[in-house]
């Protein structure tokens, strides 16, 4: 047997402790009763009360959280091996990790509302496939075509401008390589999202689009950002603001939002732009847009899983909980067959009405 949460057995080392309060409060029970009066006269009026039934009610009750908390932890014996199809498309995005990125016109930051975006897609995907690219001043593959939402995004929280030390921001060489992630023996429909402020001083952009669109994919880019500009922090080891970048002339540099060639690379790319919003609604925008694309047969695999077994202990503490609440708290009193006779002799007589 084993377990899918094991954490969760960590609880059942508390049940010795409930048990021991659960002892200490029916001894205390009994002390505060012992304490009200006369013993003879408290003997007799406890005399129907239920110790040993309340005893075992208490370690019922300490089985029932048992049950539970093992119900919790997800018990898996056995395994069952079933062939799975998975339908969708083939989505990878192009992520802008440069300094660039960490400007504060978006909150928190340009790159944080990025990363924001597309854990907000990878939940809202079904069945699909997504693949991740980093880019600065150079680009590669971060996490490969998966539908392993959960390591994708596993991956996601490291993107960072530190995890690339050359400077620069690469749009078409991240293009280019975005592209590499595909996977050519599937027909399903390809969708590229770059996700960037669009500063670009290295490369051509448009071109890598063109070579991209011809290969069949769409490119829908977001851009991150204002028109305006806005400084770039520096931060410290603890991720504070300690200057701003500054060119040759000791002048802060602004970062600016280049949506002229965003568009151009969404145009070329037979796609949409959208510029980030603080609520992130563009995001249901570009969701809405690729739902209605084509979708094919991903892959076929099969797949073993353990069987789930939780269901059995589930039932065997909602049984003992039964069984608890049926145990009585008084005992049933017996009686000598004379007793109704002794109950009417100490009755006084009644008097007829007609006398």
């Amino acid at each position: 047997m084993i377990f899918a949460k094991p954490e969760y057995l960590l609880a059942l080392l508390l049940l010795p402790a409930v048990g021991l309060l659960m002892l200490w409060a029916n001894k205390k029970r009994q002390q505060t009763l012992e304490n009200l009066g006369d013993s003879p006269l408290l003997k007799k009026l406890t005399s129907s009360i239920n110790w040993r039934g309340r005893r075992w009610r208490n370690a019922l009750q300490l089985l029932v959280l048992g049950f539970l908390v093992i119900a919790l932890a997800r018990p898996q014996w056995g395994s069952e091996v079933r062939q799975i199809d998975q339908e969708g498309l083939q989505v990878m995005v192009a992520l802008d990790v440069s300094q660039s990125m960490l400007a504060q016109d978006i909150k928190p930051n340009r790159l944080e509302r990025a990363k924001l975006e597309i854990a907000d897609l990878m939940k809202q995907l079904n069945g699909d496939e997504i693949g991740l690219v980093l880019f600065s001043g150079a680009s590669f593959i971060q996490v490969p075509l998966t539908s392993d939402y959960y390591t994708a995004l596993s991956y996601l929280d490291s993107a960072e401008p530190s995890v690339i030390s050359r400077p620069g921001t690469v749009i078409g060489d991240a293009i280019r390589t975005a592209m590499h992630g595909f996977d050519p023996a599937l027909s399903s429909q390809k969708v590229l999202i770059v996700m960037t402020d669009g500063e670009d001083y290295e490369t051509d952009p448009l071109a890598a689009a063109k070579e991209v669109a011809d290969q069949d994919v769409l490119i829908y880019t977001i851009g991150f950002g204002t028109t305006e500009g806005e400084p770039i922090p520096v931060l410290d080891q603890n991720g504070a603001v300690v200057d701003y970048k500054r060119d040759q002339n000791n002048e802060v540099v602004l970062s600016k939002l280049d949506e002229s060639t965003l568009q151009s690379i969404a145009q070329t790319g037979n796609g949409q732009y959208y510029q980030a919003s603080a609520d992130g609604s563009e995001l249901q925008l570009l969701l809405a847009e690729i739902d209605g694309l084509q979708k094919d047969q991903l892959q076929s695999r099969i797949e073993t899983r353990h069987i789930e077994r939780y269901q059995i202990f589930l039932a065997l503490a909602l049984v003992l909980l039964v069984i608890s609440e049926f145990i009585p708290d008084r005992l049933v009193e017996k009686y000598s067959p004379g007793w109704m006779s002794r109950v009417r002799r100490s009755q006084p007589e009644k008097t007829p009405s007609w006398t």
